[in-house]
């Protein structure tokens, strides 16, 4: 017997929370959403469904939901942090339009454009945290009567800053983060961001009261590592083989080796690459040695440097995935050592000394989607009560106040930017330009404001495809990154025993349909409390990030966003079912009976890309770098999003947003 379950025993035909809807009745609204232009070759109700699902590959949008109970945007129960049991994240519906732009199949169909009669100081592209921080410091810096207006393609606003929210069984709130998860390393943040920090009064030295950082140690829990049948011949959990070697990186294999299911030269070979001091790099030193790594991937210097077994190549693939969205085939030896990979402790390289290192707790319940609803309740009074750090946690955001009419800033919600031109310039000289038109499709509609300034705080390599007049090497720098893809799943239990159970608080799975499984971050806030106790309902987090080893590390990030846009709902939930039941089967879990709920917060265009050493080159001046290139102001048009410094953090998204700004202030001087 293979010991594999099927559908009825873990559970997927137990309901979950619109499960109905997703399954079919929601794609007969199809049309009412992309607009009779875009599906009016669909004749019948499986024409439309087919339109409305040509690329997504999952399942219903959260705008359908809610257009099927009648609800729109402007009524009290449009809440899109509270759906649940369903994709998230990049969501269906948000994207379509933009992928027929890119495939010159947009403007075809579109329709006619409606003069939607409104004029603003400065029109924002993209409602995350970029977006919303060059709202907040343009109206900082011009004044409070300007007029804003943000656009967001998505049906929440926070960009890749969103919350999940779910009830247990007794009501009580229940936040897991969707996306952006931490405020790190706030000693290193530059005056602005941790200035707009201050300003939304978050104080991050609140946080060392606020994060249990002793709840799962003092009961004895572990991170513990999960060999699974398909990759190591048997499903095995070990607690206490994981080690976490560094605060934003997951655990490493390192512990209990002797009982891992791996060949026996592999054990021996693993315990020599921890303990024993051998320079697998003879006659290389200082910057040589330096060198070398960084153009090695982890995975070669394993196998062709210290001359491993290939086990040990499937034990740690998939370490790196949550920081890097790759495993060690596409991720440098010199970034492995610097993060405490084995391997090292006999090569004579000089450590650099970096900054010291914050402890890694600051993190509200839903991650940093608290720092978008203070930016939103500071731009839009009245949409949230409260005036604090604590109060915004449990506060519940007025949908319906985001875009009135008499805001002085507007949030527009399923509003995709399509066009973007400078008006009264010229192509040769954008900089004469005396406003901005921008163009955005919204509910099947096509409409047009004016701006004096307009900001992409959107995806940067979405900019070519709105501005084409722009000159073909800033769009080609705009188009070279490519964005790193992930899932991050939040799955709420009925309880958290088993892992008290097995002394277990987070799981690594080294070939495992999801890498990582996580107890969610211990934070108690105002009137929000951690589920501390091992009999409450708590949330699960779940990290996928499908790779394609093998592949440079761009082909792998193009491969996972197309994997993903494909991968529906149900497969999802099959194998988070499926892996949490043979993990913690031994701690009593049944999936059936303990999953209350499964939100898959899906990223195909997830962290902002970096620039890999083992695929770039080396040495490139900081002004040839194709962010620095790409991001140059375009006559009357600015561009912010972390994209635009080719880091992944919050603080860049801010610094961006702020650099952003003031080549607009800049601009209005000239």
């Amino acid at each position: 017997m293979s010991g594999k379950k099927d559908d009825r025993d873990l559970g997927m035909g137990c309901p979950i929370s619109r499960r109905d809807f997703l399954n079919g009745a929601a794609v007969t609204l199809g049309a009412s959403l992309l607009g009779s232009g875009m599906v009016a070759h669909a004749s019948d109700h499986n024409a439309m469904a087919a339109a409305l699902n040509s690329e997504k590959g999952a399942d219903a949008t959260a705008e359908e939901y809610f257009l099927s109970k009648g609800i729109t945007e402007k009524d009290p129960q449009y809440y899109p942090p509270g759906l649940e049991s369903m994709i998230r994240g990049e969501n269906p519906g948000s994207f379509e339009a933009m992928h027929l732009l890119r495939d010159h199949d947009f403007w075809n169909n579109a329709g006619n454009i409606v003069d939607a009669g409104e004029s603003y100081d400065l029109v924002v592209v993209g409602a995350g945290i970029s977006g919303l921080a060059a709202a907040y410091f343009f109206r900082q810096s011009v004044g409070p009567n300007v007029r804003i207006l943000i656009l967001e393609n998505q049906d929440d606003f926070g960009g890749d800053a969103k919350r999940n929210e779910f009830h247990a069984p007794d009501g009580k709130l229940l936040l897991g983060y969707a996306g952006t998860q931490s405020i790190e390393a706030p000693g290193s943040y530059s005056s602005q961001a941790i200035g707009l920090l201050r300003d939304l009064g978050i104080e991050v030295s609140r946080f060392y009261q606020d994060f249990d950082r002793n709840l799962y140690s003092s009961m004895g829990l572990r991170a513990a590592v999960f060999f699974d049948r398909e990759t190591f011949v048997v499903d095995r959990l070990l607690p206490g083989a994981g080690v976490q070697l560094n605060p934003d990186t997951e655990a490493v294999p390192v512990g209990r080796i002797d009982e891992m299911p791996i060949a026996p030269q592999a054990k021996r070979d693993l315990h020599q690459l921890l303990n024993d001091k051998v320079n697998y790099l003879p006659g290389l030193s200082g910057e040589q040695l330096r060198a070398r790594l960084i153009k090695t991937s982890y995975a070669d210097f394993l196998l062709k440097d210290a001359k491993v077994h290939s086990d040990i190549v499937k034990l740690f693939q998939q370490a790196p995935h949550d920081l890097y969205c790759l495993g060690i085939d596409a991720v440098s030896a010199l970034s492995c050592h610097s993060m405490g990979y084995p391997g090292f402790k006999g090569i004579p390289l000089r450590e650099r000394q970096g900054e010291k290192e914050e402890p890694y707790i600051f993190h509200f319940p839903d991650g940093n989607a608290s720092i978008a609803r203070l930016l939103v309740r500071s731009l839009v009074p009245g949409s949230a009560p409260g005036h604090t750090m604590e109060d915004i946690v449990t506060a519940k955001m007025d949908y319906g106040s985001l875009d009135r009419p008499d805001n002085r800033v507007r949030i527009r919600l399923n509003s995709t930017g399509v066009r973007a031109r400078n008006i009264g310039g010229s192509q040769e000289n954008p900089a004469a330009a005396k406003e901005v038109e921008v163009a955005y499709f919204r509910h099947g509609k096509l409409y047009r404001v004016r701006s004096s300034f307009c900001v992409m705080g959107c995806f940067n390599c979405v900019v070519p495809y709105l501005c084409p007049e722009m000159p073909d090497s800033q769009k080609e720098a705009l188009t070279y990154a490519v964005k790193e893809p992930l899932v991050y799943t939040n799955v709420q239990v009925r309880n958290w025993t088993a892992f008290q159970k097995l002394g277990i608080s987070s799981i690594y799975c080294p070939g495992g349909y999801f890498s990582n499984i996580d107890l969610d971050f211990p934070v108690s806030i105002g009137d929000y409390h951690f589920p501390s106790s091992p009999e409450d309902s708590c949330i699960l987090h779940l990290l996928r990030t499908p790779c394609h080893p093998g592949l440079p590390c761009k082909e792998q990030y193009k491969a996972g966003y197309w994997d993903l846009y494909r991968t529906p709902f149900a497969t999802f939930e099959r194998n988070v079912r499926d892996l949490l039941g043979r993990v913690l089967a031994e701690g009593g879990f049944d999936a059936a009976r303990d999953i209350l709920a499964i939100t898959v917060n899906r990223w195909p265009h997830g962290y902002a890309y970096e620039y890999n050493p083992l695929f770039e080159p080396l040495g490139r001046p900081e002004s040839e770098r194709p962010c620095v290139i790409g991001r140059r102001p375009f006559g009357r048009i600015m561009i912010a999003n972390s994209d635009s410094d080719g880091r992944a953090y919050t603080n860049v998204a801010i610094d961006q947003a702020y650099r952003a700004i003031q080549e607009t202030l800049a601009f209005g001087k000239a």
